[in-house]
Formats: structure tokens, C-alpha cells, sequence
């Protein structure tokens, strides 16, 4: 199929970065259908969780669904298409975020449960948002200043976390979904998770570029069609789904501000800037783009604005999700328009409640194998940031393995939260990323202090500061003045790979050796100078 060489960059000129390339409309289709398949069992749950708790109504709980996924495509949309100076113009999804999970349903419960907990967790909510938006619009200086809280140390850290809690998530999903748990899970889930993520595994080994590339897809579809085969996926739900549902601000009235509720959620979206701030610079290692300041100010500003945005469409807060950056990596699609197409099919889903119904039938089993692969992936990119960090200093080691060693507490002893902690407090602290990304945070505070300047930033010379390198088939040959200051760069920097997505190599080396620094990087993932 041919390739498009349209590309767009922030201002609407031509890009040379396969990020802002736009593909064919089917291979976007496609390719963002994927997105919304692997992201749709992380987006749906939140809402079902918080819904279940508050002992809403079948109904209530299909519009909480509904209009989650129509907020979903509008926040994912102003992520990666951008506004202004609002969005990363990343391939990046933006959901619910898991970590307030527990402290909205805290919220709610506190409220006596039902639709009037809805109307205190949404004036939460909406608050957050704006502060979080509004936190974004600081000064540049006191912006470098924050961010320097969060080196390759913290973001690579907090990253491997995010992949390692979700793991448990997909594995739950292998074995048939939490509920079984418990009970030993379903051998027959496990089968089919195993098939998935065999199948997956294969085609990205075996397929061509393409196939390779849409792996995931075809392993979901595969999955549920031997599963519907066996009698063990059922679309019952579809024909008693609605085919029209419209979200409409304050479905269920206006909302209430509260003081704690809102503390509550402020503190969660302090988390939640963590997650998005690690994630921005896991996507740009995968793509090859560099990621500066300006570009996290930017995507928490979109984190902000989605928030708030949900609130107001009976929604929660929005997050950067990590599953798809593990989609990202395995599909090597790097295309930012990729994430704007599957937008818009969240937000057609959003008002096709039997659309939706449909990809809610894939089996648990058949999502876990799929999920597997991806959290993994995401773990991996977390591995491959603290890549860049010395970790023969004893100091940095000791800031992993100690936040690791947080983050997994609250799944290893769920209990020592609910008998000696109040609700509000365990709300709070019963999560795995929250306490890991926080004693990172903390740590890296105590061995490393505050850094100065971009800690992302690359550590080599400016192009014009950077000696000339002459390989030794060019030793004898003369060098044009034009080109004289400019160092020379390696055959196939600029070749085309076959990963059947684009004419780069993935890693950004056309640009950057445009720009006189070297390539150095290997597969979408950026390695250490030198």
C-alpha cells in the first residue's frame, strides 16, 4: 500500500517526524480501532466500579458508561490533535485514571450513595480540572523548577510501576475476571488468554509488517470469535441496548462543592500529573521525539481541560493511559492521527450504546492475553527510561527498589489499609502508584535534590560545540563548506524500515541527525549517550 507523505507539525506546516504523519483513512480506521479495543476494558471499569458502589441503577450505570467513552474520545482527541498550546500532540489516549477509583467512591459513600454522590464527586472533579489546568499555566521558570522533581530516575521508576500494578489486572483477566479469583479462576479464560497471547505473539513474529503491526486487533477479534464458537461470548446485551444515547452536561443535576472531596481530589490529581508526566516522556522515547518542558505543560494542560470537561459530561478525571502506550510499542505505529481516529470512534461509541455492547462481549480471558503483552510492554518502557540513569550509584538503586517495594505493598496487604486506617486515609494511600511514585519523589529528594533545568534534557554538546566525526569512507574526501560544522552521520540513518507504518526508522534519527546530535537509539527507545 502506498505510503502518506502528508505530515503536519504544531503549526500546520510539514513535519518530517512519523509522528505527525497521516496515514490512509483505513489503515487510521484500523489502526485506532485497535486503540479503542485495547483501551476499552481499562475505560469502562472505573465507572462500573464507582456506579456499582453507589448502588446505581442498571440504566444510570449504561449512561455512566456512555458518557465516559464520549468524553474519553474528546479528551484523547485534544491530547494528541491539540489546541493551542493544550495537548502534547502525542499518540497518547487519556482515560479514567484508576487511582481515583477508591477515593470517589470514599466521596460518594460519604454522601449516602446513589445520584446525589455523583453531584459531590463532579463538583470534585470539575475543581481539580481547572486547578490542574490552571497548574500547567505557571511561569516556564517555576515549571522547570517542578519538573525537576521528576528525572529519568522518578518517571523511569514510576513508569515500571504503572506496568507492574496493571500486570495484575490483565492477569485477573486471564483467569476469567476478579470474581473468580478467589475461587481458582476458569481454566477455559486461562485457554483462551494463552491462544490470545499466543497468536498475538506470532503474528508480531511471523506476520508481515502490517499484520504485525495490528496484531492485538486480530488477536482480540480471534479470541472472541473461538470463544463465541464454545458458547462463551455473548452478545445478548447487544439487542437490549438502546441504539441512540446522547450525553447531556448535568445528566443528573448540578453539582455540589465540598471541601474534602475536593482535597481529595486535588491530591489525586497530583498522582495523576505524576502518571501523565512519566507517560509523555515513555511515548517520546518510543516515537524517537524529544520531550522537553513544554511539551508535559502541554499534555497536563489537556489532562486538565479533560477533567474538567468530564465533570461537566458526568464523567471522572482524566489520565495519560498506559495501556496504550504499550500498544504503541508493540504496533510501532507512531502516528499521532492514529489516536485522533480512535477519538472519534470512542465518541461514536459513546452514542451507539449497542456499539459499545458489542466489544463489552469480548471474553475476560481473551483481553487478559491481550493485556498482558501490552502492560508488559509498559513495564519495559519504564526499564528502558532508568536505562539512561547510573544505577551503579548506590543512591539511584535504592530509589527503585525502595519505591518498587511501595507500590506493591498495597496489593500484598489490602488489609492493614481497612483495620488501621480511616476510610479517607486509605482512600488515599491504598494504591500501589500512589505510594510508589511518592516515595520516589520523596527519595529522589533526599539523594538527589532539586535538579536544575529540563532533566530530560540531552546531555550532549550543542551541534555547533560537538566535534566533527569523519567516518573512514569519507576520510579522503573533501569536505563541502556547507556542511563543514556539521557532523557526519552513518549510512541508513534515513533508510526505510518495515515496519510498513512509515519512511523513518522510528527512533528519530533523520531529525536529529538534521539537527547535528547523534542517533542513538535503537528500536523507538533512546539509549544512553556514549
Amino acid at each position: 500500500m502506498a505510503r502518506v507523505a502528508a505530515r503536519l507539525s504544531v503549526n500546520g506546516e510539514q513535519s518530517s517526524h512519523p509522528v505527525d504523519e497521516v496515514l490512509p483513512l483505513p489503515k487510521l480506521a484500523l489502526y485506532g480501532f485497535q486503540h479503542v479495543l485495547a483501551f476499552y476494558a481499562g475505560a469502562v471499569i472505573v465507572p462500573i466500579l464507582v456506579g456499582s458502589a453507589l448502588k446505581l441503577s442498571p440504566e444510570q450505570l449504561v449512561y455512566l458508561i456512555n458518557a465516559d467513552l464520549f468524553t474519553c474520545g474528546i479528551a484523547s482527541i485534544i491530547q494528541a490533535w491539540g489546541v493551542g498550546r493544550i495537548g502534547a500532540r502525542l499518540p497518547i489516549i487519556q482515560g479514567v485514571t484508576f487511582t481515583a477509583v477508591s477515593p470517589m467512591i470514599a466521596i460518594g459513600l460519604g454522601a449516602g450513595g446513589g445520584t446525589a454522590a455523583l453531584l459531590v464527586i463532579y463538583g470534585a472533579v470539575i475543581t481539580a480540572g481547572i486547578a490542574t489546568f490552571a497548574f500547567a499555566w505557571m511561569p516556564a521558570r517555576v515549571f522547570r523548577v517542578v519538573m525537576s522533581l521528576f528525572p529519568p530516575v522518578v518517571t523511569g521508576t514510576v513508569i515500571t510501576i504503572l506496568g507492574i500494578v496493571l500486570l495484575p489486572v490483565a492477569l485477573k483477566d486471564v483467569v476469567g475476571g476478579a470474581p473468580l479469583v478467589g475461587d481458582g479462576g476458569d481454566p477455559k479464560q486461562l485457554a483462551y488468554a494463552v491462544g490470545t497471547m499466543l497468536f498475538v505473539l506470532v503474528m508480531m513474529r511471523l506476520g508481515r509488517p502490517f499484520v504485525s503491526s495490528i496484531a492485538v486487533l486480530l488477536g482480540l477479534v480471534g479470541g472472541t470469535l473461538v470463544a463465541f464458537a464454545l458458547g462463551d461470548a455473548r452478545f445478548a446485551a447487544v439487542g437490549q441496548s438502546d441504539w441512540i444515547g446522547v450525553t447531556t452536561p448535568f445528566h443528573f443535576g448540578a453539582p455540589k462543592f465540598e471541601w474534602f472531596p475536593i482535597l481529595l481530589m486535588l491530591i489525586v490529581m497530583l498522582i495523576t500529573m505524576v502518571e501523565t508526566t512519566g507517560d509523555t516522556y515513555a511515548v517520546g522515547e518510543i516515537v524517537g521525539k524529544d520531550i522537553d518542558s513544554e511539551t508535559v505543560a502541554r499534555a497536563l494542560r489537556a489532562d486538565g481541560a479533560a477533567t474538567a470537561i468530564g465533570g461537566l459530561l458526568n464523567s471522572f478525571p482524566y489520565v495519560a493511559f498506559a495501556e496504550n502506550v504499550g500498544l504503541v510499542r508493540v504496533t510501532k505505529v507512531k502516528s499521532r492521527f492514529v489516536v485522533v481516529a480512535a477519538g472519534v470512534i470512542m465518541i461514536i461509541l459513546g452514542l451507539l450504546p449497542k456499539a459499545a455492547a458489542v466489544v463489552a462481549a469480548i471474553p475476560p480471558g481473551v483481553l487478559g492475553g491481550a493485556a498482558t503483552v501490552m502492560f508488559g510492554m509498559v513495564a519495559l518502557a519504564g526499564i528502558q527510561t532508568l536505562g539512561k540513569v547510573d544505577l551503579k550509584e548506590e543512591k539511584n538503586a535504592l530509589i527503585v527498589g525502595v519505591a518498587l517495594a511501595f507500590a506493591l505493598f498495597p496489593a500484598t496487604v489490602p488489609a492493614f489499609f481497612e483495620k488501621h486506617m480511616s476510610v479517607d486515609l486509605a482512600s488515599l494511600l491504598n494504591s500501589g502508584v500512589t505510594l510508589g511514585a511518592t516515595a520516589a519523589i520523596l527519595m529522589n529528594l533526599l539523594f538527589n535534590g532539586l535538579g536544575k533545568g529540563d532533566p530530560h534534557a540531552d546531555p550532549q554538546a550543542t551541534p555547533e560545540a560537538a566535534p566533527e566525526v569523519v567516518l573512514p569512507a569519507q576520510a579522503d574526501a573533501p569536505v563541502a563548506p556547507a556542511a563543514a560544522h556539521k557532523p557526519a552521520t552513518t549510512a541508513g540513518t534515513t533508510a526505510d524500515t518495515t515496519d510498513g507504518t512509515d519512511g523513518s526508522d522510528g527512533t528519530g534519527a533523520t531529525d536529529k541527525a538534521a539537527a547535528g546530535e547523534p542517533a542513538g537509539t535503537t528500536d523507538g527507545a533512546a539509549t544512553p549517550a556514549g
